[in-house]
């Protein structure tokens, strides 16, 4: 069975979607609570059958810990909110490529300072060149985050669980 729970935080926000069975150890580990139930869908027990959770919601605030953000192409992208840096170009994943503001050839080391994301037209025109010799210029300075960039996964409304409507407070094909 693939099903997946909407996991809400203290303030009935969404947070996350996670798989069940990462939810139901949750649940019996005190983490969340159950705040609707599947109504098509149910767990197969020994002896008998148990609602699935839809929607859960964490019990208690937790301190977020201070975590490594991974340097990796998806993360430059998200860090960058999916946007060529020198045209300003909306792309997705596909479309995009890094580029070395400093180019490797002269020395650029390959560090969340110096790469950016960047559309295949503008990376082929600024070449091995740094922006100022291309032309062109930096939509902002390329810094190391301080936090995990979020990536939106986009659902289409067939897929959304109705259980989950009453808790989906943001627009889903924006």
């Amino acid at each position: 069975m693939n099903a997946a729970v909407l996991v809400l935080d203290v303030g009935m926000r969404p947070l996350r979607v996670e798989p069940w069975q990462r939810a139901i150890c949750d649940l019996f580990l005190g983490k969340v609570e159950v705040v609707e139930y599947s109504r098509d869908r149910t767990i197969q027990g020994a002896t008998r059958e148990w609602p699935l959770p839809s929607v859960v919601r964490i019990v208690r605030h937790f301190k977020r810990e201070k975590i490594r953000v991974k340097f990796s192409r998806i993360n430059i992208y998200a860090r960058d909110s999916f946007t060529c840096q020198y045209c300003g170009t909306r792309c997705v994943s596909e479309d995009l490529t890094f580029d070395h503001v400093v180019p490797r050839s002269r020395g650029g080391r390959t560090t969340w300072e110096n790469v950016v994301s960047c559309c295949v037209p503008c990376n082929r025109a600024k070449a091995d060149r740094t922006p100022a010799e291309a032309g062109v210029r930096l939509r902002s300075r390329p810094r190391k985050p301080t936090y995990l960039p979020s990536i939106t996964v986009r659902l289409s409304s067939p897929n959304i669980p109705a259980e989950w409507a009453p808790y989906w407070t943001i627009t889903l094909d924006g």
